[in-house]
This record gives structure tokens, C-alpha cells and sequence, in this order.
């Protein structure tokens, strides 16, 4: 190898070093390395920049926007919540995660998704007393197998995609992968519900920390006219296995229903009370046409509901409010505020909510205008007001926009009416602009970081390339079996994939990798889009270790994993979707 060569391979090696010691953050070593790159010349100024002008890496960015605008108009919450309410056993709730999860990752970014459905399972396991480490590793690997079946469904496609136009070659079709993808995540399913579940952990002693943090509050909702549950049954409306909630009784004016059978029919006007934990609380609330009984000031319309937050309020030992029930306080017009649900320590408290009268210590959990926090952290009436983060206003008079504005998205790229990186601008565009999504929510939605690593990480491939390292590692590690064919070579791709991307980044491995897939078709005389194609599943197959896929470290903590729960777990599946995918791709994309 040349000097150049050798320094860009040492940079390089010390470059993944870091990364897997964690001693600096992927963007910073990345965009490091670059600048080093164009510093001493192996790299021009204009290739150590070009990844931020990069047609995938734009189109990360904007395909964010668009996940947020649907989450923050509670489509995926209806989709979720439609799907996964009735699931009882872990085995049931993994088939509903695959039968929601894995097509919304394929044409949505990963990370909403899974930030999405954390909370939804915590308050499940709750209830069911199933450890939250059996499903949320399956939510996960979901949404990675989903990933891999469009052009759109994990930025490793479209920085692959990015990286063939870079090259002079034909880039991706949004449904090109799906011939391999599809039956890979099929796979993948099969395997999480029968021998993979095996190796899940159960992690008893997460669950019992769960139940002892939690707080049951009582609230009271009002079946209003328009609301989708009116005509169903308990059971049909998914109120029967609410996660961490539980319907204790119908109101029905001249009618109180207690117990509630799973066939009783729901009607306009019903108050259905129940008792559970904050984030359950602020999930039901999300239903359209449900809403808190216990004040008719209730501010219902999605507009206005824009301009309210809410917070817990514990009334102190002096208040003025004790003895005094709920609706004769008037928290509209004291406070500005609206009463939506109270806690009262282990007591459960058998009446209507607006009845209550209030004691010392009791919980409420209110409605407030922005500046209730400011106004009342020192009135003598409350120990303590804190908001509630978890909680945020749905634009629910915004979801058809987003819905169409999705479809419209999903249509153009399919027939190649625009290029994907400017149909997902207009797209993340015409969310801000017909306010489905606020400006300041679509800036916040945007993960920087991963954007400035994908698009410095293509300086870093141009530095392999360029200096001569590419085509002498590649040499190396394939002179081995040169004699046994592409095939070989394909499947030791893929292999040098799925290990690499579990110590870096997803998108810095296929970046990395690319140079040498292209050597090694250069090698063979062959096409080199299976081993590109190959690089790209095998990028985003991370599955065995917590630090190479984003998803997978968001469920570290909530679940409480070790490492070695998702070696466990994650090699046999990499060694399956490795022979799936060694199988199929030079069937689909021949040599």
C-alpha cells in the first residue's frame, strides 16, 4: 500500500477504536477525519463536503419532519392503540408489535417509532405482569427488519442509495429491496415468535421496580357524540386490557354499570371511570370524543388544547380547597385550570369524580393555561407543581393533512414523478406549512447528530477509495477464497457487514464498506450491485449488540438488558437473515 494508504487505514482503525470504546461521539470522530482526510490531501475540500449535499442524507432530514408531523397528530398513536389494545399474552402483543411495526418502519424513520410504542408497552407489562425485557427487544428488531424493505424505511438505504448516484450508478426503486426485504422480515418474525422468545430475558426485578413507582389516578370520561368507541363493545373498543389502566364502572345516567362486562355496548353520553397511572391517562385523553368529565370547562378542540398543558398540583395541608369537592372549587375560574383526574396515596376512591372532596396530599393531575407553573409554584394552596413531560396536544384537526400529505409522499417516489429527495422536502414542507406540525417541532424533530455522521462519514469513504486502502484491503481478505466465486464473496460482504455495524453506526458502516464492495465486483469481473444491495441489509441487521443500532440503545435502559442479552438473542438471527439474504439477493440482482 502507498504512505496514503497506510495513513488512511491507521486513521481509520483508530477512528472505529473510538467509536467502540465510546470515546467521542460518532459525528465528532467522523467529521474529525474528514477534515484530516482534506487536510493532508488525500481528499479534496469539495469530497469532504459533499455528503451535506448528498440526495440521501437530505433525505433523512426531511423524512424526520414527516414521521413527527404524523406522530404529532396522533396517527400512529390511533394506528398503535387500535392494534395493540386487546393483546393479553407476550407472544400475542410481539405478532400485534409485527403486524404494526414492521410496515410502518418501512416507509417511516425507526426511532419515532420505537420512542412511540416505549411507553405503551412499560404501562402493558404493568398490567400484565409480563417483564417489560420480553417485548421491547421484539420492538426493536421490528422496526430494523421493517426498515429494510423500501428505498425509505432506514436512512441506511438512502445512504447507500446516495452513494450509487454518487458513483455513476443507477440508484434504488422505493420497492427494490422489498423482494429480499420482505421475506428477511418475515424471517425475522418467525423467529421472534417461536425460537427466538427463548432467549429473551425476563427481568422480574424491572417489573416489581415498575409497579412500586406507580401512582393510580381516578378519571372520569364523557362518551361525546362523535367519538369512535360510540357503539361498540368494552371488549371491541380495546377498553377491556387497557396498559395500565382499568375500567372500574359506566355511568349511564338512571344505570351504574359495575363491573363492566366485555360485551357491554358503549353509548353517547356514558362517563366511563377508571383508575391508572399519568402516561395511560394522557394516552386515553387521545382518543377523539373522550373527554374529562369532571369539568365541563374542559378545553376539548384540538386549537385550543394547543395553548393548555398539563401538571400534577398536590394541595397542601392550609389549602382553601379542602372539603371543598372538585366541581365546587372551580378551578376555572381560581386557577385556570381544569381538573382531569386525582390521586389520593393507596386509597381507591368509589365516586364520581367531580364529587370528590378534596383532602390534604391529594394528587390532580390539571389542564392549566403555559403560565400556570410560573403563577402558582409558590400559592399556598400546593405543595408542589410539576408538569408532566410525557404529555403533549395532539393536532387530531390535522391528521387527515398528514395522512394525504404521506400518501401523496408514498405515490410520487413510487412512480418516479420526483426525485425522493426533493417529493420528501415538499412533503416535510407542506406539514409545517398547513400546520400539521409546528416550525419549532419540525426544527427539534430533525437528529442532527445522526445527520452530520452520515454526511461526514462520505469523506471517510472517499479517503479509502481515493488513497488505494479500499482495493488493498479488499484484496487481502478475499484472495482467500478468490477460487470459490462471487458467491462467496457475497456472503463474506455481508458477514463483514453485520459485524462491523454492530461496533459503529449503521450508516457509517455501509459508508465505509462501500469502496470495498466495488473493488470486490472489480475483483470478479462482476456486477457490483448484489454486493452493494448485500452491504445495505447487512448494514442495518443490528441485532447483537446495544451500541449499532439507535433503536436498540433506546430500549437498553427501559428493559434493563445486559450486553449479553442481545448476543443471545441477535447471533442466531444474524446467522438466519445471513443465509436468507446469501440465498436470494444473486436471485434478484444476478452477477
Amino acid at each position: 500500500m502507498s504512505t496514503e494508504a497506510w495513513i488512511t487505514s491507521g486513521t481509520v482503525l483508530v477512528m472505529l477504536l473510538a467509536l467502540l470504546r465510546g470515546l467521542a461521539p460518532p459525528d465528532l470522530l467522523f467529521l474529525s477525519a474528514t477534515l484530516l482526510f482534506a487536510a493532508i490531501g488525500v481528499i479534496t475540500v469539495d469530497e469532504a463536503f459533499s455528503g451535506f449535499s448528498n440526495p440521501g442524507m437530505i433525505t433523512v432530514a426531511f423524512l424526520f419532519v414527516v414521521a413527527a408531523a404524523l406522530r404529532e397528530t396522533g396517527v400512529l398513536d390511533a394506528i398503535g392503540s387500535r392494534v395493540l389494545g386487546g393483546a393479553r399474552t407476550e407472544r400475542d402483543m410481539v405478532a400485534r408489535l409485527a403486524v404494526v411495526v414492521t410496515p410502518l418502519s418501512a416507509f417511516l424513520n425507526n426511532t419515532p417509532i420505537v420512542a412511540m410504542f416505549i411507553p405503551v408497552l412499560l404501562s402493558w407489562s404493568r398490567r400484565t405482569r409480563i417483564a417489560p425485557s420480553r417485548v421491547l427487544m421484539p420492538l426493536s428488531i421490528l422496526t430494523i427488519l421493517g426498515g429494510t424493505c423500501t428505498l425509505i424505511g432506514t436512512s441506511t438505504n438512502l445512504v447507500v442509495d446516495g452513494l450509487l448516484l454518487k458513483n455513476g450508478l443507477p440508484g434504488m426503486s422505493l420497492f427494490e429491496l422489498a423482494p429480499v426485504g420482505v421475506p428477511y422480515a418475515v424471517v425475522g418474525i418467525i423467529y421472534l415468535l417461536t425460537v427466538g422468545r427463548r432467549w429473551l430475558p425476563d427481568r422480574q426485578e424491572l417489573l416489581e421496580q415498575l409497579g412500586q413507582s406507580r401512582r393510580e389516578f381516578l378519571v372520569e370520561m364523557s362518551v361525546e357524540e362523535h367519538c369512535r368507541l360510540v357503539g361498540q363493545t368494552v371488549e371491541a373498543a380495546g377498553l377491556r386490557h387497557l396498559p395500565g389502566l382499568f375500567l372500574v364502572e359506566i355511568d349511564r345516567g338512571d344505570k351504574l354499570i359495575s363491573p363492566v362486562a366485555p360485551d357491554e355496548l358503549i353509548r353517547q353520553r356514558d362517563r366511563l371511570l377508571f383508575t391508572g397511572v399519568v402516561s395511560s391517562i394522557v394516552e386515553l385523553e387521545k382518543t377523539t370524543g373522550l373527554v374529562p368529565a369532571a369539568d365541563p370547562s374542559y378545553e376539548a378542540s384540538p386549537a385550543e388544547q394547543r395553548r393548555r398543558r398539563l401538571c400534577e398540583a398536590v394541595v397542601s395541608a392550609n389549602s382553601p380547597l379542602i372539603g371543598k369537592t372538585i366541581r365546587a372549587a372551580d378551578f376555572r375560574a381560581s386557577y385556570g385550570a381544569a381538573v382531569l383526574a386525582i390521586h389520593r396515596g393507596g386509597t381507591r376512591i368509589n365516586q364520581k369524580l367531580g364529587d370528590v372532596a378534596l383532602r390534604p396530599g391529594d394528587t390532580l393531575l390539571l389542564q392549566t393555561q403555559p403560565h400556570f407553573l410560573r403563577a402558582y409554584r409558590n400559592d399556598p394552596a400546593f405543595y408542589l407543581i410539576s408538569d408532566v413531560a410525557e404529555w403533549r396536544p395532539v393536532r387530531r384537526d390535522r391528521a387527515w393533512i398528514a395522512v394525504l400529505g404521506f400518501a401523496a409522499l408514498l405515490t410520487v417516489i413510487t412512480f418516479e414523478v420526483l426525485p425522493t429527495h426533493l417529493a420528501a422536502g415538499l412533503a416535510a414542507a407542506a406539514m409545517v406549512l398547513t400546520g400539521a406540525i409546528s416550525t419549532s417541532d419540525a426544527r427539534k424533530s430533525v437528529e442532527w447528530q445522526v445527520l452530520i455522521t452520515i454526511a461526514a462519514s462520505f469523506g471517510v469513504g472517499a479517503a479509502l477509495q481515493n488513497s488505494g486502502a479500499a482495493a488493498a484491503i479488499s484484496g487481502a481478505i478475499f484472495s482467500g477464497i478468490s477460487g470459490w466465486g462471487p458467491i462467496a464473496a457475497l456472503a463474506a460482504v455481508y458477514m463483514v457487514g453485520s459485524l462491523v455495524t454492530e461496533v459503529i453506526t449503521n450508516n457509517a458502516a455501509a459508508v465505509l464498506l462501500f469502496p470495498f464492495c466495488l473493488e470486490t465486483a472489480k475483483l470478479y469481473d462482476v456486477s457490483p450491485r448484489p454486493f452493494i444491495l448485500a452491504l445495505a441489509l447487512a448494514a442495518s441487521a443490528s441485532f447483537m449488540t446495544p451500541i449499532g443500532y439507535q433503536t436498540n440503545l433506546m430500549i437498553y435502559g427501559p428493559g434493563g438488558y445486559r450486553f449479553s442479552d442481545f448476543v443471545r438473542v441477535g447471533a442466531p438471527l444474524n446467522f438466519v437473515l445471513w443465509i436468507v439474504a446469501v440465498a436470494l439477493i444473486p436471485v434478484f440482482w444476478p452477477f
